[in-house]
């Protein structure tokens, strides 16, 4: 709707300075009023916002495809170099229409701490739904850490996740948290058992995080686990 709009204000101007030129030496009545009719004062007022919305609508869609692309990379049968941050920025942006702010809650605040990563060797679509299934699994927890407050009283204390990488004995660490009412012992001893949620029935797939500890552990040989701390649910 947008790149329809600018071409139509773009071919009058086009035109209206044709007819402009034609008549140069002697400024007819004709061309004031159609500079009249194409509203000309607000149209060159105008089309610069217009195009640079084009522009910033046209880089967001560039961004999404290049996320999407990564996202959804096909995997080979054996292990290729892979760009930890990348993978977790395109699941981020996914992500993105689930972290906004809607008429329940401010939109969630993600706090990225990367640290030096090299390229690693991985299944890259595999470990692209290990992120998209811990990352959505933390958003459902603020959202449930938030019943019965009101707007106003979760921006006191606004939802957070945080994702810090750095080295770990020649490994790379991952570590998700969130400031969400967290777990307690018997829900943590559980929550990487198949079909087992604390989610309301017809809410999940009850397999994410099983999923997720299944690609890391058994195709990958890392860690997947869970700690709590005073602040933040890890």
């Amino acid at each position: 709707m947008i790149s329809s709009y600018s071409l139509f204000w773009r071919r009058c101007l086009v035109f209206h300075q044709i007819r402009y030129q034609e008549s140069l030496t002697n400024k007819s009545n004709e061309i004031i009023d159609y500079a009249e009719e194409i509203d000309l004062d607000y149209s060159l007022e105008d089309l610069p916002k217009i195009i640079d919305s084009m522009t910033i609508a046209w880089d967001r869609l560039k961004n999404i495809s290049t996320s999407l692309g990564t996202f959804s990379r096909a995997d080979k049968d054996y292990q290729v170099p892979f760009n930890i941050h990348e993978g977790i920025d395109s699941t981020l942006l996914i992500l993105k229409h689930r972290l906004k702010a809607n008429q329940h809650r401010p939109g969630i605040e993600v706090i990225t701490n990367y640290g030096d990563l090299p390229k690693n060797y991985c299944f890259t679509g595999q470990l692209n739904q290990v992120f998209m299934n811990i990352i959505a699994n933390a958003i459902d927890a603020l959202d449930e850490s938030n019943t019965g407050l009101s707007f106003a009283e979760i921006e006191v204390n606004p939802n957070r996740i945080k994702i810090t990488t750095s080295m770990e004995n020649q490994g790379v660490k991952i570590s998700l948290a969130d400031n969400g009412q967290g777990m307690n012992q018997e829900v943590k001893a559980k929550i990487f058992d198949h079909l087992f949620t604390t989610k309301d029935v017809g809410k999940g797939t009850d397999l994410g995080l099983a999923i997720a500890h299944q690609i890391i552990e058994h195709k990958h040989g890392g860690n997947l686990g869970s700690a709590e701390r005073k602040v933040w649910d890890q």
